[in-house]
């Protein structure tokens, strides 16, 4: 079997490491979308959580938000206690997390200040996060995400 890519690496070294229940797989038709990701693991949108990061008062937080709604920069803003918040650029991505857009993982992050983690997806028995490609994506229960990626629960979704 061929290695992981690095990127992936990471993330699987985590979950070996706490002894998660994960299963991580690669998607060679990619999972770009949350509509993509979807369709190739068999879940719904609300399964698949799509990592963001935003720039909260010049400091990177991590948004973890089911596929099917999108982040409220107000609501995000107020639970990560600050000011304002905006959509990170792309290099601003790369540095807060150490993944390209479009293949961010919910962890390891190394230099996010915080992890926020929408309280919706605490409803699902398993959901699916980005493992560090645009092809690759894990299976986990949200709590052991949670856990994991040392996110805080929050209500972060537009109503």
């Amino acid at each position: 079997m061929d290695p992981w890519p690095e990127e992936v690496e990471r993330v699987a070294a985590v979950l070996r490491a706490a002894a998660i229940d994960a299963r991580l797989e690669e998607f060679p038709e990619g999972t770009p979308t949350a509509e993509a990701a979807a369709r190739a693991v068999g879940a719904t949108r609300a399964e698949i959580v799509k990592s963001l990061v935003f720039i909260c008062d010049d400091r990177p937080v991590l948004a973890l938000v089911p596929g099917d709604k999108r982040a409220d920069a107000g609501r995000l803003s107020a639970a990560a206690g600050g000011a304002s918040a905006r959509v990170a650029k792309a290099d601003e991505v790369l540095a807060a997390t150490g993944f390209e857009p479009g293949a961010v993982a919910p962890f390891p992050v190394t230099n996010v200040s915080r992890v926020l983690m929408d309280r919706s997806l605490l409803r699902h028995e398993l959901v699916w996060i980005g493992a560090g490609s645009d092809r690759h994506m894990a299976g986990i229960g949200p709590t052991d995400l949670a856990q994991l990626a040392k996110a805080e629960i929050a209500d972060l979704t537009e109503p």
